[in-house]
């Protein structure tokens, strides 16, 4: 028998269990035994040094390396916010179910049931749990708390473009329907090549009926009739200098008439074209004609000839010019389809833009950006076209549907206005360089062949073979961009300009 005395140990072991089995292994051991082993003991029965012992591994004061391992929290990881889920498994033949079954077993044990993954397979029936992103490990935007200010949207939510901000569309100008005003124009004539209409920078605007010119003056709507030409000639064409107090009328017989607009008093006839004077523009010293003799005549005022130089290039009738608002540049468009551009000095076109396919009246310079130019052609063609006049590039095309009669660019926005023909009868108001409809107005029975500008850029006057004019409130003012007042500076009603 031996006698020796053992150590009385602190652990009270079950019967059939050594003490040496309690023993730490540092190596590849697991402690998942001797957890269970102790759990399944009452706490009652286990002694503070027990608790002490087990709380103090061998190994770890002779190495000092602790091989307890960190077993994380998953949910307070937010490890919704990876898409980790990707696509399902393949689902092999005859075995559909199961493996549908395993897979969200997996995953339940995997991320917990704190996200919802061990729930049944929602939405359509017999299709496995899928994550809302496809995409393996793609941060998506933390949707927990509601007023961060890091959240992908303003309501902290998540909006299916990820951490993108989308900003709301600003909403569209207001732009009134209808006319505010119309006058009634006897006479005005239904011909495209022709410019009959022009509003003054002293707000007086000048018509051309028949053989006379009529001036109505806005602030009173006084009308004065300024010239008859007589039985055998009439009026194709009127055009107020930059300053408002000088207007010249263009002629059926091809003459070109300067009279001052405020004593109604003839300074000056010029002569020079063959046929019909149909456009005219000015400069600050330069006044340009364009006529049916498919030429354009420099006239200045100063000297005694009746034009200083003649520009030939157009093929047909020159139904459209414009002075650049640097008066370096001028642009004329004929019945020959073209768009030619001209510098103060050459006798030779710098450009000839021929991508118009029918006949271009209508064109503008911006008064925003230098060297660009705004083109429109008829029927055929129905195309505003922007142009670079610097190198001649196109910048962009927009098919407008109808046949563009007229061109005008705000001076107070960056946006344009059109007028059109066949077969819509409309007016249209663009925004630059978007080319976004800001507003389409109707009202024209005929094709709307004339627009001017008021002096303070707010309001358009229109007309068209139906022989009415009619005002247009469609660009804000300098000041107030944001809205167009409904209201013009003349009371609503129908007069006549005559």
């Amino acid at each position: 028998m031996d006698l020796t005395p053992r150590r009385k140990s602190g652990i009270n072991l079950p019967a059939g269990m050594s003490e040496s089995s309690l023993r730490l292994n540092t190596g590849s051991g697991s402690l998942i035994p001797l957890i269970r082993t102790l759990s399944s003991q009452s706490p009652r029965s286990m002694s503070p040094r027990t608790i002490s012992n087990l709380s103090a591994s061998p190994s770890s004061k002779s190495t000092g390396v602790c091989s307890d391992r960190f077993i994380p929290c998953r949910s307070s990881s937010r490890l919704h916010t990876f898409g980790l889920l990707d696509k399902a498994s393949p689902v092999k033949e005859g075995g559909g179910a199961n493996n549908e079954a395993y897979t969200r077993l997996l995953r339940c044990e995997l991320f917990g049931s704190d996200f919802g993954f061990c729930s049944p397979a929602g939405g359509s029936k017999g299709s496995p749990v899928s994550s809302p992103n496809r995409n393996m490990l793609r941060f998506k935007t933390d949707s927990s708390g509601q007023g961060s200010p890091y959240s992908g949207s303003i309501l902290g939510q998540d909006n299916g473009f990820g951490s993108e901000t989308v900003t709301p569309p600003k909403p569209p100008r207001k732009v009134p329907k209808a006319p505010h005003k119309v006058l009634d124009a006897p006479s005005l004539q239904d011909d495209f090549y022709l410019n009959l209409v022009d509003w003054s920078s002293q707000n007086v605007l000048a018509v051309g009926l028949g053989s006379c010119v009529y001036l109505w003056t806005a602030t009173t709507s006084k009308v004065t009739k300024l010239c008859d030409l007589g039985p055998n000639d009439g009026v194709c064409s009127v055009q107020w200098t930059r300053e408002g107090s000088y207007i010249s009328v263009g002629t059926s017989l091809g003459k070109v008439q300067v009279w001052d607009g405020t004593q109604c008093k003839k300074v000056r006839t010029m002569g020079g074209h063959q046929t019909r004077t149909g456009v005219l523009a000015w400069s600050s010293r330069i006044l340009s004609s364009g006529s049916r003799d498919r030429n354009i005549l420099q006239h200045d005022l100063r000297v005694p000839s009746d034009y200083i130089s003649k520009l030939v290039g157009h093929k047909s009738e020159v139904c459209g010019l414009k002075w650049s608002h640097d008066d370096r540049e001028l642009a004329s468009g004929g019945n020959d389809n073209q768009l030619l551009v001209w510098n103060q000095h050459s006798a030779q076109p710098l450009l000839k833009l021929t991508e118009h396919t029918a006949a271009v009246k209508a064109i503008a310079w911006s008064p925003h950006q230098s060297s660009l130019l705004v083109s429109g052609g008829g029927t055929a063609d129905r195309c505003i076209r922007f142009w670079n006049t610097a190198n001649g590039n196109q910048l962009n095309h927009v098919d407008t549907g109808s046949q563009v009669c007229n061109l005008a660019w705000s001076k107070n926005v960056n946006e344009l206005v059109s007028t059109h023909g066949y077969s819509q009868n409309q007016i249209m108001v663009w925004k630059y360089p978007t080319l976004s409809k800001v507003a389409t107005l109707t009202g024209h029975t005929m094709r709307v062949l004339y627009l001017a500008m008021s002096p303070d850029g707010q309001t358009i006057v229109t007309g068209a073979g139906d022989e009415t004019l009619r005002f247009w409130n469609v660009f804000p003012s300098v000041k107030s961009p944001a809205a167009v007042r409904d209201s013009g500076l003349w009371s609503l009603g129908r007069t006549q300009i005559r």
